[in-house]
């Protein structure tokens, strides 16, 4: 079915499901701590998990560590140092390695981040969201302003030399003024990395149940406008449609996954992407989502919440989807590396993008023109299966 003359690189996610309060705009595997969280059991399950997920990728070495939830900062420093322990004694890691751990500012301490720091994590994420205390109050946000401004001080003090801020825009009752100011403070705490992301209503979240009133269309394309222009001048260069990092700072992690890499995942509700060079197969699979289930189950063939094969046009479509992403676009060679099909699987679907100026095409790069990152929705349409 496929043809790997060599496997992506490989990543490891690991999923947190706690936080102190699920927000109302998440749809993530998110669960309120209403008691103490059981984190001695769950590290151990997170390694008996990740031991029956070993076979399938001998011999490979982990390029990047992904640490999410939830909030993976409401952790112990001593369980984070138990967890990383344990992984290395399983796994080899590239010497260069990214981890990466999400924190929120509102569970934020400087020790906290400097043991963090000890145990091994070399790149923090912090769920800044806005700067405006009546915007964080209507995302139900746990923190305020000044936590924000003191975590980002504290992640750098802590010895972060490579920190993200995620930071949203289009918020309910949002002006451009007030985008551009949160953007202005981001920016002024010099982070190496800024995620920017339009607030969307997902299903099966509360804001998708009680709609809040977000802008105007115009308002929101005008918000993303001067933002970028703002980040680009700052010397943030936009490598995807949401990020945005100084010259060597993307993020690696994020990056495996939109060149369609592999990666595995462990956690409640993780999912994983492995290729198989032996049977020549691609697989994704997920764990069971709710954190009970998964700590009575972590160490079974049940902890398996489902799992599928991927089809040739399965492959084709998923690569487009997240290497259009990709704002300078990728290599041609990289299709056939990362797919294990050649570039002919989807020629016809490049041949109607480049017709209809979605995307520019030569013997080296596909890259999304400005037309085709606008309307990437559209575009991937043209490579859907069928």
């Amino acid at each position: 079915m496929f043809n790997f003359s060599a496997l992506p690189p490989l990543s490891l996610y690991i999923h947190i499901p706690w936080c102190v309060r699920k927000c109302p705009y998440c749809d993530f595997n998110s669960h309120e701590a209403k008691n103490a969280i059981p984190q001695d059991e769950y590290i151990a399950a997170l390694i008996a998990d990740l031991e029956q997920e070993l076979p399938s990728v001998w011999g490979r070495s982990i390029e990047s560590i992904f640490i999410g939830g939830g909030t993976p900062s409401l952790l112990a420093p001593s369980a984070i140092d138990r967890l990383l322990s344990e992984i290395r004694a399983l796994l080899p890691c590239k010497p260069e390695i990214e981890i990466t751990l999400e924190a929120n500012p509102g569970t934020w301490e400087y020790g906290k981040f400097r043991e963090f720091r000890d145990a091994g994590v070399n790149r923090l994420s912090l769920g800044i969201q806005s700067f405006d205390a009546g915007m964080l109050s209507r995302l139900g946000r746990i923190h305020g302003p000044d936590e924000a401004f003191a975590a980002a001080e504290s992640a750098r003090k802590a010895g972060f030399d490579n920190f993200n801020l995620d930071l949203m825009f289009g918020l309910p009752g949002q002006s451009v003024a007030q985008a551009m100011t949160d953007i202005g403070h981001a920016i002024a705490l010099n982070p190496t990395h800024i995620s920017l992301y339009q607030l969307t209503l997902e299903p099966n979240t509360a804001f998708h149940a009680h709609p809040p009133r977000l802008p105007e269309d115009d308002a929101i394309w005008e918000m993303q406008e001067k933002c970028q222009e703002q980040l680009a001048i700052h010397g943030y260069r936009q490598y995807e449609v949401s990020a945005y990092a100084h010259p060597g700072r993307e993020c690696r992690h994020n990056l495996n996954y939109w060149r369609f890499g592999d990666y595995l995942g462990i956690g409640a509700g993780a999912h994983g992407k492995i290729s198989d060079a032996q049977y020549q197969r691609i697989s994704r699979a997920w764990k069971v989502k709710h954190p009970r289930d998964y700590l009575a189950k972590a160490a079974t063939p049940e902890r398996i919440g489902g799992a599928s094969q991927l089809t040739r046009a399965d492959a084709g479509f998923e690569f487009m989807m997240n290497a259009l992403r990709l704002t300078g676009g990728f290599p041609v060679a990289l299709f056939t590396q990362h797919t294990g099909l050649p570039i002919s699987t989807i020629k016809t679907s490049l041949q109607q993008a480049e017709t209809k100026g979605f995307i520019t095409w030569d013997i080296q790069t596909i890259r999304p023109t400005e037309l085709g990152k606008r309307f990437l929705n559209e575009v991937l349409e043209i490579f859907l299966p069928g």
